[in-house]
């Protein structure tokens, strides 16, 4: 059995809910450029290693400029938004709509009323860790070509006892 396969076996799904109560989460006091945005949140789940979260949030009335320090996957749920990135024009997101904002974005967000939302977060890991196992991925699939492409030993032996 493979690890992949072990770990596939003794993993355990685990399931949450929306609505669960949420705790004040305020928004980082200079990043606010309008009104008094009142945000809480509540962790769904998290990764075995860390990397990986996902939250419930949500928002009052007020316009705040959010820098991510992750990348940030986001499903809404209620309400709705206005987000720009200051590249592509504002556009208002509502419930069920998903918006991609890697990290090192800096997104304006507008919100008239109120807005809910699911975001799943992964940390970047360091870039010497990602080249590592980028280096590590590109030797499997030179290795696993090599032994594809090589005859098997007993294929040999086989040829080698009929000849």
């Amino acid at each position: 059995m493979s690890d992949r396969q072990s770990v596939a076996s003794t993993a355990v799904m685990i399931a949450s809910a929306t609505n669960l109560p949420l705790t004040s989460a305020p928004i980082t006091p200079s990043w606010v450029r309008s009104g008094s945005p009142a945000a809480r949140n509540a962790v769904l789940s998290c990764s075995a290693d860390g990397m990986a979260t996902t939250i419930v949030w949500d928002c009052t009335a007020g316009e705040f400029e959010w820098t991510y320090t992750i990348d940030e996957t986001i499903y809404f749920l209620e309400g709705s938004a206005v987000i720009t990135d200051g590249h592509a024009p504002p556009r208002r997101f509502g419930p069920g709509d998903v918006l991609f904002l890697p990290r090192g974005t800096v997104a304006r967000w507008q919100i008239e009323n109120y807005v809910r939302k699911v975001a799943f977060c992964r940390k970047s890991p360091p870039a010497l860790v990602t080249i590592g196992l980028r280096a590590a991925r590109k030797v499997g699939r030179i290795k696993r070509r090599l032994t594809a492409a090589r005859p098997k030993e007993s294929d040999a032996l086989a040829t080698a006892l009929t000849a």
